[in-house]
């Protein structure tokens, strides 16, 4: 069963799970969020819905979304203010290791086997990574 819930901004963010997916829905929301902040659709001083609402919208226990923003903050990407929400902040990159370069080539090489075995052919896996890039240098 797939969940979307629309934070409310001008751009209407979307954050989507499948409940029915392998993936934890607590994952869900991480990538689903850390994909809104990086694309820079959320933007310090944007406050994320709180715990109680997403997790009724999405239809998911509220640890699952408080596990997901908890992480989200210790990531440096939203400060919890308790009884008060999450706000997104200002990011200071931090340059990744040799070691999650060698885990991020090895993630997008599962993710393009995924694709791969579900029919794609390597020039529209090429044309989607390209498509990627070019949202992400915007």
């Amino acid at each position: 069963m797939l969940y979307t819930y629309s934070i409310h901004m001008a751009q209407h963010p979307v954050i989507r799970i499948n409940l029915d997916s392998d993936v934890p829905a607590q994952r869900q929301i991480v990538d689903n969020v850390r994909v809104l902040l990086v694309e820079g659709t959320l933007r310090p001083g944007d406050s994320l819905p709180s715990v109680r609402r997403l997790a009724m919208e999405l239809g998911v226990h509220f640890n699952t979304v408080a596990q997901a923003y908890r992480e989200l903050a210790a990531e440096g990407w939203i400060d919890l203010k308790h009884g008060r929400g999450a706000e997104v902040v200002e990011r200071a990159p931090t340059p990744p290791s040799r070691e999650q370069i060698a885990d991020f080539r090895l993630q997008l090489r599962q993710m393009v086997a995924r694709m791969r075995a579900q029919g794609l052919s390597t020039a529209r896996i090429a044309a989607e990574l390209h498509a990627i890039e070019e949202d992400i240098t915007q």
